[in-house]
């Protein structure tokens, strides 16, 4: 089988925890190599997500390098063993790869959460509201590649909407919630889809108001996603450069205290809701 030419996230984050394990046995590449009875390069080419791993040899590189969490090594088995080809994948080769790792990870994920402060969130957005978006950008996009983003994005509500739904939480300020990305009807339209999907069990929906005292965390915008077990946590956040996926134990847990914070800001699900009506005959 030859060589990867482009790993996807989930891939990529298994070599990259394969990587800190035999590190953190203290153990360098060729010996780890001599091991398993194979080269360095194989083992270099399996920590950079260039080559799969069996699960015969991922048990025994996990033994070798002295890692007792069971749970750990399960889910990274999996996640080394599964051929899951979802419905992301007839975007290859037409968007970039960040969308269809986006929707992988959410595929797989134990729960997902947002903050939003100045968007709907993506899983919450309206065809509508979503076209908007994607037709600010400078330079514009010819309608084709429009067209396939907006698709994109309400193919992913399918995790919110297939009969074991992933738990999903969102804490949106309410100036995205004011902001008209598009027409009045839109805003109108959007807000009664939040709405209509917060009634929802396994969904839930805050809001942190505008006359909310101490309130100074409005650049917080973050997107969580749950691993197997905790330790494959995933975290998104916007920067200047683009998108960066975060997977570093330090930072997630930083962002998971971050969340807690800004969670307590904000009203609680039964009020939202209310505020949220309150909002749609403003508008």
């Amino acid at each position: 089988m030859g060589l990867r030419r482009e790993p996807t996230a989930r891939q990529v984050r298994l070599a990259v925890e394969l990587r800190r394990l035999r590190e953190a046995a203290g153990l360098k590449a060729r010996e780890a190599a001599a091991l398993l009875g194979v080269s360095s390069t194989q083992i270099n080419q399996i920590e950079y997500g260039q080559s799969g791993v069996s699960e015969k040899r991922l048990r025994s590189l996990a033994a070798h390098y002295a890692c007792m969490d069971e749970a750990f090594v399960d889910a990274l088995v999996v996640m080394a063993t599964d051929r899951t080809r979802g419905w992301w994948e007839e975007y290859r080769g037409r968007l970039p790869s960040a969308f269809l790792d986006l929707a992988e990870l959410e595929h797989h994920a134990a729960y997902r959460a947002d903050v939003e402060c100045l968007h709907v969130p993506g899983l919450l957005q309206t065809e509508d509201y979503a076209r908007a978006v994607f037709s600010y950008r400078v330079p514009e996009l010819p309608i084709e590649d429009l067209e396939l983003r907006v698709d994109h994005r309400m193919r992913r509500r399918v995790v919110l909407e297939r009969p074991e739904p992933v738990p999903y939480e969102a804490v949106i300020h309410e100036a995205a919630l004011r902001i008209r990305v598009s027409g009045r009807a839109a805003a109108q339209d959007q807000l009664a889809h939040i709405l209509a999907l917060s009634e929802a069990d396994h969904v839930t929906v805050r809001v942190i108001p505008f006359d909310r005292d101490g309130f100074a965390g409005a650049w917080n915008t973050m997107m969580l996603a749950g691993g197997a077990v905790p330790k494959l946590d995933s975290a998104q956040r916007d920067g200047p450069e683009g998108t960066a996926l975060i997977d570093s134990e330090a930072q997630l847990a930083a962002l998971r205290t971050l969340f807690r914070k800004l969670e307590a800001e904000s009203l609680d699900p039964e009020r939202s809701r209310d505020f949220m009506s309150r909002l749609a005959k403003e508008l």
